[in-house]
């Protein structure tokens, strides 16, 4: 009983808490994060004994397809954190792509994000600061990008960027979250969507 009211203490917090004020902090002076523009909070499952089930409990699958992604999926792309990503969330200039398909998605993402498909990722840079041109994209004012996928086994995002680069999106505006939903949720953190 006691965990329920904690839970919903937080989940009617109106300030994020500091990690002083949980039991499992995402740093030991970050608590938890809000996102901009939403009412989502971002934070570590306090749940000391928790563990990860179902899929992205998994720890080898058949290679090919999902094999050992590269640390960067192309030259002059950074590839980042959670700490990061958890920044580039609560900054309104930049953007976090969820590239997996749709069914993926549907199951759960990291709240703040969209989803563009890694098979669409070109279709849609309109979304990520570029403009359409007669020699395919204009891509001055590119805004910066976050892309993450199923985490190091999974293609979906190494795929997008390149995709991306080739059409012109300058690889330094590009951050990989290679970890993807698989760290994401060994790490407690929140996920919202899915069932």
């Amino acid at each position: 009983m006691t965990r329920f009211f904690t839970a919903l203490a937080l989940c009617l917090a109106t300030t994020p808490l500091h990690a002083a004020d949980l039991e499992v902090g995402i740093t030991s002076a970050i608590g938890q994060v809000e996102v901009p523009g939403t009412f989502t909070i971002i934070q570590r499952n306090q749940d000391t004994e928790a563990q990860i089930e179902g899929e992205f409990a998994r720890t080898s699958r058949a290679c090919p397809p999902f094999c050992i992604q590269p640390m960067t999926p192309a030259e002059g792309v950074t590839t980042i954190g959670e700490l990061e990503l958890l920044d580039m969330l609560q900054d309104p200039e930049a953007v976090v792509v969820d590239s997996r398909v749709a069914d993926w998605y549907r199951r759960g993402t990291i709240p703040g994000t969209i989803n563009i498909p890694y098979t669409q990722i070109v279709d849609h840079l309109g979304e990520l600061g570029c403009e359409i041109d007669f020699d395919g994209w204009d891509c001055e004012n590119a805004k910066p990008v976050a892309l993450f996928c199923n985490g190091s086994w999974c293609g979906q995002s190494p795929a997008a960027i390149r995709q991306m680069v080739g059409a012109g999106f300058p690889a330094d505006r590009i951050f990989y979250y290679r970890g993807g939903m698989q760290a994401w949720q060994m790490l407690g953190l929140t996920v919202t969507g899915g069932s």
